[in-house]
């Protein structure tokens, strides 16, 4: 659209070692156990820095020991500058400490951190905010989140999805998140909750299909960019697209379309959690429901 302003979009490195020799970060990251736990921590640590878990963006984790490498990418100014702040501070640092040392249950983990954007160290010119956020606004982002990145995110939210129904597990160590490495064909978790109860993280069926179309009306949209967050089939532009092309068919063939994208992307990964959790981000928890059997369309009618 002519006009319209160019979108703040920029990339750093944040460089993390630890101090303690017993501590190796890129080693605990190549686990596939602790691998989670080292993501959960960077995940919320970065959260805090901004104020919003959507503020910036992990792209790729990078293991060069003795360093673990974050490449970050960020997309609004202002939630680049509360990241500079909180890392200039030392908010950062502490809020990565503290995590690592919530997720992997050891009693400490002393930190170092760095910051580059291209070959530019900012640690030296932290004081010069505005240099800073050139620099990074400079360095343009060279890829989409590493789909090892996707599937974390995916093991996170289940994680924070069994916390938020059942207590319980509050306190579980995360290795126990069913974390399957890049290239697997397995579904990222066999069973899932939604409201108390327990689920098989079957793949969708025509069945689901179907009523999702009936059901979701004018939110087709919104749901697809939930999934897109985890689907590359489903990235900009093609919901928009897909809403031009079907527009004379009405919006049941648009939702059609939109999940048969996600299926046909995402094979025996296209599981009815991913689903039901994008419906719960919109609002849509009778569709949710209906499609976990809860209740029937005659209850709702």
């Amino acid at each position: 659209m002519a006009g319209s302003p160019t979108p703040w979009i920029g990339s750093a490195y944040l460089f993390l070692q630890s101090t303690c020799k017993s501590i190796a970060l890129p080693s605990l990251y190549e686990s596939s156990q602790k691998k989670p736990c080292v993501f959960k921590a960077l995940k919320l640590a970065l959260a805090d820095s901004t104020g919003s878990v959507n503020g910036v963006d992990m792209l790729k984790v990078h293991c060069s020991h003795p360093h673990l490498i974050v490449q970050l990418r960020f997309c609004k100014q202002e939630n680049c500058r509360r990241f500079l702040r909180s890392y200039r501070e030392g908010a950062l640092q502490k809020s990565l400490q503290s995590h690592l040392q919530l997720s992997l249950a050891t009693t400490t983990v002393p930190l170092e951190v760095e910051l580059k954007a291209g070959s530019e160290h900012l640690d030296r010119m932290l004081k010069d905010e505005d240099h800073c956020l050139e620099c990074i606004y400079r360095e343009k982002p060279d890829r989409l989140p590493d789909e090892e990145i996707t599937e974390l995110e995916e093991c996170l939210k289940s994680l924070m999805l069994h916390q938020s129904t059942n207590n319980n597990v509050a306190g579980k160590d995360c290795s126990s998140l069913p974390y399957s490495p890049q290239g697997s064909s397995l579904p990222p978790q066999v069973t899932f909750i939604f409201q108390g109860q327990q689920f098989d993280n079957r793949t969708i069926t025509p069945d689901d299909h179907q009523k999702f179309a009936k059901s979701v009306s004018k939110k087709w949209k919104q749901v697809g960019r939930s999934l897109q967050k985890s689907c590359r089939a489903l990235r900009d532009p093609v919901i928009d697209n897909l809403a031009l092309e079907y527009d004379r068919e009405g919006l049941y063939e648009q939702a059609y379309q939109m999940l048969l994208r996600f299926i046909q992307s995402e094979g025996k990964k296209a599981t009815i959690a991913r689903l039901i959790a994008a419906l719960e981000e919109n609002g849509l928890i009778s569709l949710a429901e209906e499609l976990l059997g809860l209740y029937s369309n005659e209850d709702c009618s």
